[in-house]
């Protein structure tokens, strides 16, 4: 069958910038993926998706202009039942003969094959293969169905009666393949070859696109647009680093994926700028700044190389004119403003302390049924008092019930109010201009780290005991009321609070416990009902094992560790490191299973096993040998694990298989004289305990 390259192209109105690149390789995608289950590309068959504001599109090479004929095998009904015991067609069978467009003479040749238990007859026909036409109106159809569309709009198409529901309103339709056009419609609009360049600087409103190869370069060369969302990208990229060159001083725009896409998705033939503002404006916090001009302008600021702020900025205009001052004198006008509002509320913000603005939380709604911000920085501070009393000192104490107290009071700010983003950072800036020194000030900003995967911990003691007692009062709180994450949804972001918890227990190897932890926090929550604490604790060692596994721990390591519920997370990384080094001797294989095999004998014990051992009641040759390596081994792996060498505790342990195994194979455990039993079980015991203080080495088993 003969192929071709197909181009499908949707010119609308523009297109909403944050969903662009999603809608874009939605809409290629599952054209794509249409067309392929149709038979209509083949295994070679290449996509490549474009998207500007103005257009959706598509390029497909190899693509069939007709799929080839399909064979079907159809079941119809059991032998019994479609044959007689002549074996002639029943009426039921010349009825389902007759529904699929056959005759009674096409019953001769039905196939007959076995179906589960019962013989059954199937038609055997060959299905037309779909023409490029049907497949692509059915792909098309496809495609817009299931576009990710961020919000719908609802139009009138020119006959002005019809509504047509959509992203935007689309205006032109082209499908070719080859130099053909494919006779397709959608919206209200029929396939041609005709599209539109650059609303100001195509060559002509109109641009008809030769065939399916040359749409990229003619709207390039023709319509003033780069019609590739990666190659426009690119080329702003490349614009960027130019326009920084050419101010000189070694700055660099601001690193800002999520704009950098953002700022593709507004332009369809990007021209970078230089652009200035007064230097005064410097003097306000350069996270102000940098964020009103990428938020609202969308502009990307300069820094010089220590990182620091210049008074330089770079615009993605959408136009190229030859005298492009105008443009830059424009955004200077409309970027002035925006830096004077933010200089105005940083000034007015000062003239009222922190300390001055911790009242008005009383009068914040934290959650209706948790209370005001005011009584959750009352539970914060109690919580950090007890975790800065447990870590050093008073001082730490106090300073951590200071930081606490204030850590919330910018919420009040002008500057806050006006960028929420800004939580924190200005609580240090203000906090500084009250004189409450480095210490308290970075634990105010700090207090919300690490928000996001990777982000740094808080950078002081202080911050690390206000980030801890502000993320447990969280979870605790919400555990508390029932509002747990469900599925994928976690509106609350409590999965982040516990792995901020977690990373700052493990990382900082803090000397807390982590149910100590939990049962404090909840106890501030007298609707907390019974059993809340141990949901909480699963919660985090959940999170735990979670992150674990993604740093390349397995399964088996992270299981056997994680089954002690070891209290001081620090330990956790050192636990693992020991167990996988044990998992790598050739007797864990058969003490990981003894140890399996030990639990489960105690577990089937009537009531619970005393670990004594009474050396006369040692009546066999195995049990009597299997205790006196205990004797040597058991101590000096107690005393290494003691002192904090996980390894060779496991390690000295290793010496137990060949008298452990020997116990097994020479030893009733379950012997008739209970003495015996209870003395055997409780050998039993003492070397269940003696093996399971660093993990539970039954994990390890297969």
């Amino acid at each position: 069958m003969a192929t071709n390259n197909l181009l499908v192209e949707l010119f609308v109105e523009e297109l909403p910038p944050k969903a662009l690149k999603k809608l874009g390789e939605a809409f290629a995608g599952v054209l794509f993926d249409q067309l392929k289950a149709q038979g209509l590309t083949g295994a070679g068959s290449v996509l490549t998706s474009f998207a500007s504001p103005r257009r959706l599109a598509a390029h497909l090479t190899a693509v069939a202009s007709q799929a080839a004929d399909k064979p079907v095998s159809q079941k119809l009904m059991p032998v019994a039942v479609g044959l007689d015991a002549n074996g002639q067609p029943t009426p039921a069978l010349l009825k389902k003969l007759q529904a699929l467009g056959a005759d009674a003479a096409a019953a001769a040749g039905l196939k007959r094959a076995m179906d589960g238990k019962a013989e059954a007859l199937f038609y055997e026909s060959t299905v037309k293969g779909a023409t490029l036409a049907e497949g692509l109106q059915k792909a098309l159809d496809e495609s817009l169905a299931r576009l990710p569309i961020p919000k719908v709009m609802t139009y009138q198409l020119e006959d002005g009666w019809t509504d047509v529901k959509f992203v935007r309103p689309a205006h032109a339709l082209v499908a070719l393949h080859g130099t053909e056009v494919v006779p397709v419609q959608t919206l209200g609009l029929k396939a041609g070859s005709t599209t539109h360049g650059h609303r100001f600087e195509a060559a002509s409103d109109s641009i008809g696109i030769r065939d399916a190869d040359s749409y990229a370069a003619t709207l390039e060369t023709e319509g003033a647009v780069i019609a590739g969302f990666e190659a426009r990208r690119a080329e702003i990229v490349r614009q960027l680093a130019q326009a920084a060159a050419q101010v000189g001083g070694g700055v660099r725009p601001v690193d800002d994926e999520a704009l950098l896409d953002e700022v593709t998705a507004l332009v369809e033939r990007p021209n970078v700028l230089a652009c200035e503002f007064e230097p005064q404006f410097l003097e306000v916090p350069q996270e102000c700044l940098i964020l009103t001009m990428k938020a609202n302008q969308k502009y990307f600021p300069l820094l010089d190389a220590a990182g620091k702020l210049t008074n330089r900025f770079l615009v993605v205009s959408n136009i190229r004119p030859a005298d492009a001052s105008a443009v830059t004198g424009g955004n200077e006008r409309v970027v002035r403003p925006r830096l004077a509002d933010a200089k105005f509320f940083f000034d007015h913000d000062r003239k009222k302390p922190l300390a001055a603005r911790v009242p008005g939380l009383a009068r914040v709604v934290y959650h209706n049924k948790l209370g005001t911000q005011g009584e959750r920085i009352e539970r914060v501070r109690a919580i950090a008092r007890v975790i800065g009393a447990q870590l050093g000192s008073d001082a730490l104490a106090q300073n951590a019930d200071r930081a606490a107290e204030l850590a919330k009071a910018d919420l009040l700010t002008d500057m806050v109010g006006e960028f929420p983003e800004l939580q924190g950072i200005m609580g240090r800036y203000y906090a500084l201009n009250d004189g409450l020194g480095a210490e308290i000030a970075d634990a105010i900003e700090d207090h919300y780290r690490p928000r996001f995967a990777g982000d740094a911990l808080p950078r002081n003691p202080v911050g690390i005991v206000v980030a801890l007692a502000d993320k447990l009062e969280t979870l605790a709180g919400l555990f508390a009321i029932g509002q747990l994450p469900t599925g994928d949804k976690d509106p609350f972001a409590l999965r982040r609070h516990a792995l901020g918890i977690v990373r700052m227990l493990m990382e900082k190897d803090l000397s807390l416990e982590l149910d100590g932890l939990v049962t404090e926090a909840l106890g501030l929550f007298p609707q907390a009902a019974a059993g809340t604490a141990v949901q909480l604790s699963d919660f985090i060692y959940d999170r735990l094992a979670g992150l674990l596994r993604e740093q390349g721990y397995s399964a088996h390591e992270v299981d056997a560790v994680l089954a002690l519920r070891p209290q001081r997370l620090g330990d956790v990384a050192k636990r693992l490191a020991a167990v996988r080094a044990f998992a790598a001797l050739p007797e864990a294989p058969a003490l990981a299973a003894a140890n399996k095999r030990i639990g489960n004998i105690l577990k089937k014990a009537d009531g619970a096993v005393d670990p004594h051992v009474s050396e006369v009641l040692l009546k066999e040759p195995a049990e009597q040998a299997l205790y006196e390596a205990m004797k040597g081994v058991a101590p000096k792996a107690r005393q290494q694990f003691e002192s904090g060498d996980y390894t060779s505790s496991l390690q000295t342990l290793a010496a137990l298989r060949t008298p452990v195994d020997s116990f097994f194979d020479g030893v009733m455990v379950n012997a008739e004289q209970a003495d015996l039993r209870l003395n055997r079980l409780g050998l039993l015991a003492t070397l269940h305990q003696a093996m399971n203080r660093v993990a539970d080495l039954s994990r390890l088993a297969s």
